[in-house]
């Protein structure tokens, strides 16, 4: 278990040690292993996905897409409680997502010139939904639920196939329960391949979404920075929680929820920080006491390797630190909760009072789980509707409009020596002089 290390004894260069999360780089055999399936789905296309299906999940495939009957089996099949659950999961998620559409505007900037922004959405999208150690439903709706109310007008979803061909059941369930029609059983970097160049079974898309594995975040990465590639939504990284407690939290929730976000996988980055010492040593032998009862024990024992236990002199050097790292899951199990929030300043998404588990986020309480790590929550925000939406400027000016503005915009255009820019403008002047 972790030592607690004191925050206000430690140079600046031993606390970016602290803090440095676990596999940020990409080893370069992992980078030339996704160029060669990358290009070699580019080239052979279904072909090459029936070859890297046999290869990585030990599959034959007859044909790429599930068929409807197979996903309407697997809802009929769904343990009731449990399609309860995903109903209400999608209920609450397409509650607080049709919340987020944002509004089309239209002003004038001045008379005859009128500015405007449109809303359209996203043509056609890639959803891929995980299936390694933990196969991902929620997944499935928190990428779905907004792509179908933004009105995507196509929406692809790939999902890595079982030793048997077939999907996970509660995917294939979800699936059914979304109305998604289009499901490929392909997963890994050959789905993202797939997705961002189209196959003879599976179109382009034109924005991709969705976590992973290292290859599959690479194989994300590599497409979009291609000329012509696809955009994707965040280059997820490993999961990653920051809890901020005082004195008045109880240690084995704050224990519970950093073994919640550690059984995500062996890189996954479990922090607490707090002002109060005796906290901390109890979270620490919480922590000893539930991973003795839980089930993941092989990722837990690597994952809490990168555990922090940190003790600062009060809450605010305890924001100044969330700040700076930017975690993906903020936690505060503080007295006052509220009273904090607007000292956050970067996070993917907050977690306030002690009776807000982050799982709550992570299904059910009707935000998206896709968010922001590796410290990309200083700048990005997490999956929402506007993902799915396009924001389209449109001007339109008269030639009372154009007067307007002509000499300010010929101006301009000469100042950047840019001489068509301004005949543009001036011929247009000269017809009606």
């Amino acid at each position: 278990m972790s030592l607690i290390h004191t925050w206000s004894s430690l140079r600046p260069s031993e606390r970016r040690v602290l803090l440095a999360r676990p596999s940020q780089n990409v080893a370069k055999e992992t980078g030339a292993a996704v160029r060669r399936i990358l290009e070699q789905v580019r080239a052979d296309g279904d072909h090459a996905l029936r070859l890297l299906t046999r290869r990585f999940d030990g599959c034959e495939l007859d044909g790429l897409w599930i068929g409807a009957e197979e996903l309407a089996q697997a809802s009929a099949s769904l343990d009731p409680a449990l399609k309860t659950a995903i109903s209400e999961s999608i209920a609450r998620i397409e509650s607080f997502h049709r919340a987020q559409r944002p509004a089309e505007l239209s002003l004038e900037t001045a008379p005859g010139l009128r500015c405007e922004r449109i809303i359209r959405p996203i043509r056609r999208v890639g959803l891929y939904v995980p299936a390694g150690s933990a196969p991902l439903p929620s997944t499935l709706l928190m990428l779905a639920v907004p792509a179908k109310l933004a009105g995507c007008r196509e929406i692809i979803v790939c999902t890595p196939p079982r030793g048997d061909g077939r999907i996970d059941p509660t995917v294939a369930a979800a699936a059914h329960m979304l109305g998604l029609e289009r499901v490929a059983r392909v997963g890994g970097a050959q789905a993202i391949a797939a997705m961002a160049y189209g196959t003879e079974s599976i179109p382009r898309c034109d924005k991709i979404f969705g976590p992973g594995n290292a290859y599959v975040t690479e194989a994300k990465r590599q497409v979009a920075a291609e000329p012509d590639g696809p955009d994707i939504d965040l280059p997820a990284g490993p999961s990653e929680v920051l809890v901020i407690a005082d004195e008045s939290a109880r240690a084995d929730w704050v224990a519970a929820d950093l073994l919640a976000q550690a059984e995500h996988g062996p890189d996954a980055q479990a922090i607490a920080v707090s002002p109060a010492r005796r906290l901390l040593e109890a979270v620490a032998d919480a922590i000893k006491a539930q991973r003795a009862r839980l089930p993941r024990s092989d990722i837990l024992a690597q994952s809490l390797a990168h555990l922090r236990l940190i003790e600062v002199e009060d809450l605010a050097q305890a924001f100044a630190l969330s700040n700076e790292h930017a975690p993906e899951h903020l936690i505060l199990h503080l007295r006052h909760p509220r009273r904090w929030l607007d000292r956050v300043e970067a996070a993917g998404s907050v977690f306030l009072g002690p009776y807000t588990p982050e799982t709550l986020g992570d299904y059910t309480s009707g935000t998206n789980h896709v968010l922001p790590t590796g410290g990309a929550a200083r700048a990005r925000s997490g999956v929402s509707l506007e993902s799915f939406l396009l924001r389209i400027t449109v001007q339109e000016a008269s030639r009372e409009g154009l007067l307007a503005v002509a000499q300010a915009a010929m101006r301009l255009a000469e100042a950047e020596g840019l001489a068509a820019h301004r005949a543009a403008v001036a011929l247009r002047l000269e017809e009606g002089a």
